[in-house]
């Protein structure tokens, strides 16, 4: 069983940061590439940011410049520093992984985490 829990979400005031963390637990033999998602109401989920096992990382291009992925392998967890937040970063973010296990590969999802831009 794998479990990923989303964690750092809350309101914040425009020009404001957060950290969001998302923790993988369970009988993981190796955990891959690791995406940060959002979406907003009534818009399609979009791709935040992304890093591989590796460290190479790739940015949606509204947050280039102002998020940064980064992660911790022995841990299993992946970070997504977010600064110089805009109302339009308002958004449940959801963190996607790609975990191998004893019984095969396939990708999983956090339940999400609620993050507020607004004065």
């Amino acid at each position: 069983q794998v479990q990923l829990v989303e964690s750092g979400g809350g309101l914040v005031q425009p020009g404001g940061s957060l950290r969001l963390s998302c923790a993988a637990s369970g009988s993981i033999l190796s955990l891959n590439a690791v995406g940060w998602y959002r979406q907003a109401p009534g818009k399609q989920r979009e791709l935040v940011a992304i890093i591989t096992s590796g460290g190479t990382t790739n940015y949606g291009d509204a947050v280039k410049g102002r998020f940064t992925i980064s992660r911790d392998n022995a841990k299993n967890t992946v970070d997504l520093q977010m600064v110089s937040l805009k109302p339009e970063d308002t958004a449940v973010y959801y963190c996607n992984a790609a975990i191998k296990t004893n019984w095969g590969s396939r990708n999983y999802w956090g339940q999400g985490t609620q993050v507020t831009v607004s004065s």
